[in-house]
């Protein structure tokens, strides 16, 4: 019979304030020559969480890593490890991994002996570089290929071996730089959920560095997400989704309808912005610290929208009307391209429940887009 899966256990230990943070990064900037690349940054993670460093190239999030690892020092500023200042520790001294883009694999050594060539140059006992191999080997679920070569394995495969070459030293963390960029799309959303239940499985603090925003709001327990060597939000993946604190966080994050307008009225359970290009009164079901008549914005996802051809009963509020410019078939749902009468273009996604041939909407259809009070987010100037 087999065994029952249990349950996954709610895991927020930032959101308990007795929890003590297991690597504290503390007021942390690093500088070449005359350019910052991490800019006065702190940071806590906690042990056991899969933490993600997400932002564009050259935002210091490698960098951020690599501070991580040793291989840089910080030029002001400490990081500390379970309560140890690593600061100036070497990277050979740190209880510390590191996982490649690149896997950097010896090509003349088979699976097995490329994952135990670091604990051979630490003189770890023969009996017991079996025993750690084989039980990562059996983790990542390549025993049967540990005879071959690098070049005799796929993709997918050499990202395993570099893995488990990366857990078998049982580092306190490991941290991955951009570790699955080399698969394809389909290979690398299969890895993912793998990699997730790995780290699950060992227990180890994990800390990714992507600027893919799928990868890290699928992987992660929580992101930071970065902008020219700072932290412009941490949060949990529906958190940054969903409530975006700035901007340029929602634009970063997924596909967003930005309307600008002001504010008309506001107070702590809502908030009314008047929007000219959107050609009607947004009502948000929550308030902000905002004088009336303040400048403002509203992001809306597309998912969060409504489309019909017939309008709804009130127009004036949270409905915007407009003309299907083009029209993207993904299969699992069509993206709609609307032109407002305002000459903005907003785009809008619906899930295709029933056949394409039966979908009403084309393109030159005058449609309207209507969504509920508490799909927008405010976002001040």
């Amino acid at each position: 019979m087999s065994a029952i899966p249990q349950p996954r256990q709610r895991f927020e230990p930032w959101a308990d304030p007795a929890a003590k943070p297991y690597i504290r990064i503390v007021n942390v900037t690093k500088s070449f020559g005359g350019f910052t690349a991490v800019d006065n940054i702190s940071l806590d993670i906690y042990q056991k969480e899969f933490f993600a460093l997400l932002g564009p190239s050259g935002c210091g999030k490698t960098t951020l890593l690599r501070m991580l690892a040793g291989f840089e020092i910080p030029t002001s500023g400490r990081i500390e490890l379970d309560g140890v200042d690593m600061s100036t520790v070497p990277p050979y001294e740190r209880p510390v991994n590191m996982m490649f883009q690149s896997y950097a694999l010896f090509p003349h050594m088979t699976v097995e002996k490329n994952i135990a060539f670091g604990l051979h140059q630490d003189r770890v006992p023969k009996a017991e570089i079996t025993r750690r191999v084989d039980e990562v080997l059996n983790l990542v679920q390549l025993t049967k290929f540990a005879k071959r070569k690098p070049h005799q394995l796929s993709g997918g495969q050499r990202q395993r071996v570099a893995l488990a070459r990366s857990l078998v030293k049982k580092p306190k963390m490991l941290l991955l730089d951009e570790p699955l960029g080399a698969l394809d799309k389909k290979l690398r959303e299969q890895t993912q959920f793998e990699l997730m239940n790995i780290q699950e499985e060992v227990g180890i603090t994990f800390v990714i560095v992507t600027h893919d925003q799928e990868e890290a709001m699928t992987v992660s327990s929580r992101i930071a997400v970065m902008d020219h060597g700072r932290i412009v939000q941490v949060a949990t993946p529906s958190e940054i989704y969903e409530f975006p604190n700035s901007r340029y966080v929602s634009e970063f994050i997924g596909d967003v309808n930005m309307f600008e307008g002001r504010v008309i009225e506001t107070t702590q359970t809502f908030t009314v912005i008047h929007s000219e290009e959107a050609g009607c009164e947004i009502y948000v079901d929550r308030g902000v610290s905002a004088l009336k008549g303040a400048a403002a914005w509203v992001a809306l996802r597309p998912e969060k929208f409504d489309v019909s051809l017939t309008p709804p009963p009130d127009q004036t509020r949270n409905c915007i009307a407009g003309k299907v410019w083009d029209i993207g078939y993904l299969g699992n749902l069509s993206v709609y391209h609307v032109r407002l009468p305002s000459g903005k273009k907003v785009t809008a996604t619906q899930a295709n429940r029933t056949r394409l041939k039966e979908r009403p909407i084309t393109w030159d259809d005058q449609v309207y887009l209507s969504w509920n009070p508490d799909s927008g987010v405010v976002l001040m100037a």
